[in-house]
């Protein structure tokens, strides 16, 4: 299997994101073995492709949709009504906060997991308020992004290893 190395940077650093290049061959799934259609909303393209390269580890998860901002994500989130929905924070057009907010009203029975370079209280206790089901920090996305689909499926919650829902500081 080939690898890409792509470096790239966040307010936490420099980080590498290891890809494996994805050929144009599909993985035939049993017809019996229901899927899980995602809807991947990031704007910075290699994320997205290592988004979409982690979730072909699962046959039974299929990328129904991609955007890269906001209100396509909500218009993508209605038409489409995915199980799932992985969704930046930091997006142009709208905000991944608020494009989760409208998403909710219009595509209710859709999981949210958020991924984001965003590690503040307040916004992950924000994105959990708005319903969410995971919060994944880019950084962590390598070893967190499948337990936290995992998790989301499963009904449970899941919150990146570092990160808190509770501000410490104003208690």
């Amino acid at each position: 299997m080939e690898i890409c190395l792509y470096v790239t940077s966040c307010c936490l650093g420099l980080y590498l994101v290891l890809l494996p290049v994805v050929g144009s061959t599909l993985r035939e799934q049993p017809a019996d073995m229901a899927s899980t259609g995602v809807l991947v909303v990031e704007d910075f393209a290699p994320f997205s492709q290592f988004i979409r390269a982690t979730l072909a580890d699962r046959p039974e998860v299929q990328v129904i949709g991609e955007v890269a901002d906001g209100l396509e994500a909500v218009q993508k989130a209605e038409l489409l009504e995915p199980e799932l929905v992985l969704l930046d924070v930091g997006l142009p057009t709208l905000s991944g906060i608020e494009a989760a907010r409208q998403i909710r009203k219009l595509a209710p029975k859709s999981k949210i997991i958020f991924l984001s370079q965003e590690t503040s209280c307040e916004v992950v206790q924000e994105a959990f308020h708005l319903g969410a089901w995971g919060y994944v920090v880019k950084t962590n996305a390598a070893f967190d992004l499948l337990p936290a689909v995992d998790a989301a499926l499963q009904g449970r919650y899941f919150l990146s290893a570092g990160l808190s829902i509770w501000d410490a500081e104003k208690q």
